[in-house]
């Protein structure tokens, strides 16, 4: 990600653009020739970079003296490079590629965690656990439908990212207020060759969709719909690790843990969930990020302004990267996660009597009991065995019901009756459903693209 938002990538993509528009123009028969253009070609990846970095220091005008610096390597070029653009034809050009990069290496970032996630899910399927409602105890769920939820997020965002930059629009060569006017007279008034020249300019530069109308620059909204995607990349990742910091705190789910790894300098106990809280840092900042966009937008004047460049060559750069670090390291971690079955056994044991309450009242009836006073008699033991869980104890609800008369007939049939497995409904069943018909078939339209390596500490 740093590669494609590096100086060197943007102006290699400024002198890609020169090219592409003269040899356009020479394939539409204005005086460009092909010794021109394999000049050009020649000097494209080789930046003499002092040259324009001294001539800035002139001018203040970065395209100008980009200008400046390759007419100095292609002589025979230097009379047509820029012929009939302005600033924004290289400018805004190589933001929509570089976005589009972006978006594209963003979606590969999404893909990779998914998978991963999705291998997770897969593998804890039928492991019941205890589901939260207000992070108060609710009825159960398993660690892999947990693990879809935190996926099926990851794929309303993968959707957006990809159809994003599968629809990204180009804005061409378009002139100082989007009118075309210095291209019509460069063609002596043919609208057509005009009309051409854009769709030439985009087809070398592999852009199917075309800006029909435009100012100098292209709608600042475009970013904004590229930073309110990121956002939603954000928000997931917080998502999930924000439901690890949790369960890491109930010591049931934890992040991956170095060997030598130190939590704390004065508490050498400590396994401290520090990527996960990296992730929701990132995150709300990438979140933020998004209302800047939003305010770049609305505050464009007529067919430019100039408030919005300083702001962009930040905001844009800083979410991509951001959402790169968060992908990188949620892919780290969902990678590596350590599921502790024991432990979520045993908060399970702790809440499933109280569950199991309605079905041993219901088994009890059938029984013949009556069940307003099997109503009672469960509510008193169940406040019982609740005090004395709060009082540091186990749930012994299921052994007070097992010692009352009225349930002697089916206190047999308690420990099926509290079966963890009985309790988690369709869970297994949706996860099953949901990697094969969703996340299969996505991640076979995109190609997971995970980091080189760990993200570092």
């Amino acid at each position: 990600m740093s590669e494609i938002f590096s100086p060197d990538r943007k102006f290699r993509t400024w002198r890609a653009l020169w090219i592409a528009l003269a040899r356009s123009e020479k394939a539409l028969g204005l005086p460009v020739t092909g010794e021109q253009i394999a000049e050009m070609e020649k000097s494209r990846d080789d930046i003499n970079y002092d040259d324009a970095e001294a001539r800035e220091r002139e001018t203040f005008h970065d395209v100008m003296s980009h200008v400046y610096a390759y007419g100095l390597q292609c002589p025979k070029a230097k009379p047509i490079i820029h012929l009939g653009a302005t600033s924004a034809y290289v400018g805004d050009n190589a933001d929509l590629i570089v976005i589009r990069n972006a978006l594209r290496l963003v979606a590969g970032r999404i893909a990779a965690l998914v998978a991963a996630l999705a291998d997770f899910a897969g593998e804890h399927r039928s492991m019941p656990t205890l589901a939260f409602t207000h992070f108060q105890p609710a009825q159960l769920t398993t660690v892999g439908k947990r693990a879809c939820l935190w996926v099926q997020d990851l794929l309303f965002d993968l959707d957006t990212i990809d159809r994003i930059a599968r629809e990204m629009p180009f804005l061409g060569a378009k002139g100082t207020t989007g009118t075309q006017a210095s291209f019509l007279a460069l063609f002596d008034g043919d609208a057509g060759k005009v009309v051409e020249l854009d769709r030439l300019v985009a087809e070398e530069m592999s852009f199917e969709r075309l800006l029909n109308v435009s100012g100098q620059t292209y709608p600042r909204k475009i970013d904004y719909a590229v930073l309110a995607a990121l956002s939603g990349v954000a928000q997931s990742a917080a998502k999930f690790s924000n439901d690890l910091r949790l369960i890491a705190h109930l010591q049931e789910v934890e992040e991956p843990f170095g060997e030598k790894q130190v939590g704390s300098s004065a508490m050498a106990y400590k396994r401290n969930p520090i990527r996960a809280e990296r992730v929701v840092g990132l995150a709300r900042h990438v979140i933020t990020l998004a209302a800047n966009a939003a305010h770049t937008a609305a505050n464009q004047w007529f067919e430019r302004t100039l408030d919005d460049s300083s702001n962009r060559r930040i905001t844009i750069p800083e979410a991509f990267l951001a959402v790169d670090v968060i992908l990188t390291t949620c892919h780290y971690v969902a990678s590596g996660l350590v599921v502790n079955p024991d432990v979520i056994a045993a908060h399970v044991r702790r809440e499933l009597p109280f569950m199991a309450t309605e079905d041993i009242l219901m088994e009890a009836v059938k029984a013949g009991g009556d069940r307003q006073q099997l109503h009672e008699l469960i509510r008193r033991a169940s406040h019982e065995a609740a005090a004395r869980v709060k009082s540091g104890g186990e749930n012994d609800l299921l052994e007070r019901l097992t010692g009352i008369r009225e349930f002697a007939s089916v206190a047999g049939k308690f420990q099926a009756i509290a079966d963890p497995a009985k309790f988690t409904g369709m869970s297994a069943v949706q996860v099953e459903s949901f990697l094969s018909k969703v996340v299969r078939p996505v991640l076979k339209r995109h190609t997971p693209m995970p980091p080189d390596e760990p993200p570092a500490v």
